[in-house]
Order: C-alpha cells, then structure tokens, then sequence
C-alpha cells in the first residue's frame, strides 16, 4: 500500500491520499505477554464452565486460583473478559 521509496509521492502524501495517519504506518503493534495469555486462557475455560460470572465473581475467582496474578481492580479481568 505505502511505499518507502516511491520515486514521486511521500510517504506522507501516500498516507493522506489513503487516509490514514502517518503514525499509523509506522505503528508495529506489541504483543500479549505471557502473563497476559495465561490469565486470558484461564479466563476463558473458567467463563465456560460459569458462563454467568460476572466482572466480580470472575475477580474473586481468579485471585483465589493458583498462579502469579497481580491484585485486580474492577477493570482489569474486564479488558480481558469475552
């Protein structure tokens, strides 16, 4: 789509012509951390075990359960929740 080198156009009138931003185009998006899969994997098998767990019960369940997870607010198993 947006190429570094073109001989005519930059690559921020490339961006502009597609609508995107610049930042865009160099953006490389990071990946999930170990910590982080782990708790979604646990998540999911404990959401289909107890589908009607809600943000707090899946909190307490989750801090009750064997592993390194950080203390927990209310938002945090949210982002990660289905």
């Amino acid at each position: 789509m947006v190429r570094k080198n073109h001989p005519s156009l930059s690559v921020g009138a490339q961006c502009r012509l597609l609508s995107i931003s610049r930042s865009s185009f160099y953006y490389a998006p990071q990946g999930e951390t170990a910590l982080n899969l782990d708790l979604m994997l646990k998540i999911d098998k404990q959401f289909l075990d107890t589908p009607f767990y809600g943000v707090r019960q899946m909190t307490w369940h989750l801090q009750k359960s064997e592993g390194p997870w950080p203390q927990w607010g209310r938002e945090s198993p949210k982002t990660a929740m289905p």
